[in-house]
């Protein structure tokens, strides 16, 4: 018998393939791959064995013990099992800019690194072909550290979920618990398996039980997922559920419901990129943390953003060896501004204070207004949460509120000290923001940084008005210190603003023009002596003022001095904001 199988298949998968076929029909079987002329495996179909050949016997003493023909079909069988679902499946994986499952694995842990694997033998005696019911789940070491994963193979059922691989993935969140180890969400799922829903949908133990199970990890264990295909429906779920959400570009997309379920509801004709795709998911909803540009950028974002959180939340973060930043302290001031409207970027401060190459931004397209992200100072990872000025004046929004407050949440969860960098005018007014629902999310970054027990440090940086003052972990909010810079400045309001409230109608008595300018600028270098940083230092409102080329220095004694703090909450079951 003669087998034709796809180019680029190994010797070893030809050999299993040939090795099962022959078993089956009991004949030679001949395999060819791609378009050779002669076979790379021939193989003949297995002989009658006596029960010590088939290691069903006893052996003699003096025979060499080594695997029967019984282990030499197991492994077979696995060997059958790994190369996944049917071959067509996997031959349209390269147009679609995509790794068989498991060569993605492969990508990511190394042979050495994959530890071990659960329920692949899961639906091996099915009707159809279901290679561990397209669902790969095991440990491994990542980075140096043990992880838990789950990887869908697109080949089967697209990734499908139905009830073997729904077991498997509970079972796997479930030993996470217990572990208290990470876990790495590989998703290429479209959901689940329509045709096969009943016993796994809205069983007790189902796939409802996901993300009863997702919110339990959550704060507990870190979850980083990573995206490789469309996410819909259910899928889409634990991609939100995860703590940290990579995207990849022209290749990942998520969404409540398909584009052909979106025309049948609502009539809209839209694209799966338009619909759920990564520009949509950074950019405007702030379900995509991270956007990588393919596969191997993914890996070096999650092997990055690894080094900043610890196993669980019983554990602190791992410190390194502290580095100098990539820039020097002595440019912060020559940074900033001394004019309160003048925008400038903020990463040219982070960059100054933190050690070299260790900022690392999350959601960088989302409520750009606020800079979120990892860094170390001296060795020490720390979770930054800085006003941007160079976007809309870094006045804060729904969106950027909403980052901030879900940012200083998993910092608290997972012990990262917090550095706010305040340079606001405080939370944005209007008729559009307050449609968004500015107080709303303006109270859960509040709450966020109010809740927080980690050790924390609040830098004026420049200008603090209104709540933004409160939201930035100002003085009112427990932290370890509030330290201010000689450009800094704290109020109800800026000069402008001041001035316009409290002075409007005896301005305006005023008929000459130059002389009324003139009052302006002395009623506005009035307001700014007022709040000017030196006279909070002077109430005693803030800890210290600081030479901005020694603020690296001390916040690093601070944040070293600190790290041992515990802070004390009502005892209660939860709070009713986030």
């Amino acid at each position: 018998m003669k087998l034709r199988i796809a180019a680029g298949a190994s010797r070893e998968e030809a050999s299993a393939i040939a090795a099962a076929v022959a078993e089956h029909v009991e004949d030679t079987v001949e395999v060819y791959v791609g378009d050779a002329t002669s076979p790379l495996v021939t193989q003949s179909p297995p002989t009658t064995e006596t029960p010590e050949q088939s290691g069903g016997g006893t052996a003699s003493a003096d025979e060499e013990l080594g695997p029967t023909d019984r282990e030499r079909r197991l492994r077979e069988q696995i060997a059958d099992i790994e190369t996944g679902g049917k071959e067509k499946y996997r031959e349209q994986l390269p147009e679609q800019g995509k790794l068989f499952v498991r060569d993605r694995i492969d990508r990511w842990f190394g042979e050495d690194g994959f530890l071990f694997e659960d329920g692949k033998f899961a639906e091996f005696d099915a009707d159809d072909r279901l290679p561990a019911d397209g669902l790969i789940t095991g440990g491994a070491e990542f980075e140096g550290r043990n992880v838990h994963f789950m990887a869908n193979d697109y080949t089967v059922k697209r990734g499908s979920m139905a009830s073997a691989g729904v077991e498997k993935f509970l079972r796997m969140q479930q030993r996470a618990m217990k572990t208290g180890k990470p876990v790495l969400y590989l998703m290429d799922s479209s959901g689940g398996r329509i045709d096969q829903q009943t016993g796994f949908f809205a069983n007790r133990e189902g796939i409802g039980k996901y993300y009863y199970n997702h919110s339990l990890l959550s704060g507990r264990v870190p979850q980083i997922c990573v995206l490789y295909g469309p996410c819909i429906a259910g899928a889409a779920y634990t991609p939100v559920f995860a703590d940290f959400t990579v995207m990849v570009r022209g290749m990942s997309a998520m969404a409540i419901a398909s584009p052909r379920m979106v025309e049948m509801v609502t009539g809209e004709e839209i694209s799966m990129d338009d619909l759920g795709g990564p520009d949509v998911h950074a950019q405007y909803s702030g379900s995509a943390d991270l956007v990588a540009d393919d596969e191997e950028h993914a890996r070096a974002l999650v092997a990055q953003l690894i080094t900043y959180l610890p196993d669980n939340s019983d554990e602190r973060p791992p410190q390194t060896e502290g580095r100098p930043p990539a820039r020097s302290p002595e440019g912060i001031d020559a940074v900033v501004p001394q004019e309160p409207n003048r925008g400038y970027d903020m990463t040219d401060v982070i960059e100054r204070v933190v050690d070299a190459d260790s900022w690392f931004e999350l959601q960088p397209e989302y409520g750009r207004e606020i800079l979120t992200g990892f860094a170390r100072i001296d060795g020490r990872p720390v979770g930054v949460v800085a006003n941007q000025p160079s976007q809309r004046a870094g006045a804060i929004f729904p969106d950027s509120a909403e980052k901030a407050a879900q940012f200083v949440w998993k910092c608290d969860a997972y012990n990262i000290p917090l550095l706010y960098l305040a340079d606001t005018p405080g939370f944005m007014a209007g008729s559009s923001v307050e449609k968004e629902g500015i107080l709303e999310q303006g109270k859960k970054m509040i709450y966020a940084t109010s809740e927080a027990t980690v050790p924390k440090q609040c830098v004026v940086v420049r200008k603090a008005y209104g709540a933004g003052i409160y939201a930035m972990s100002g003085p009112a909010y427990d932290p370890e210190s509030t330290i201010g810079l000689p450009s800094g400045e704290i109020a109800i309001m800026g000069p402008e603003a001041a001035i316009n409230a409290v002075y409007a109608r005896k301005l305006d008595e005023i008929e000459d023009e130059e002389e009324r300018r003139q009052r302006e600028q002395e009623l506005r270098e009035e307001y700014r002596e007022d709040i000017d940083v030196r006279r909070m230092a002077s109430e005693v409102v803030i800890d210290e003022i600081v030479p901005p080329s020694d603020l690296r220095e001390e916040l690093a004694a601070r944040f070293a001095f600190y790290e041992d703090v515990e802070k004390d909450r009502p005892s209660k079951k939860h709070g009713t904001v986030l």
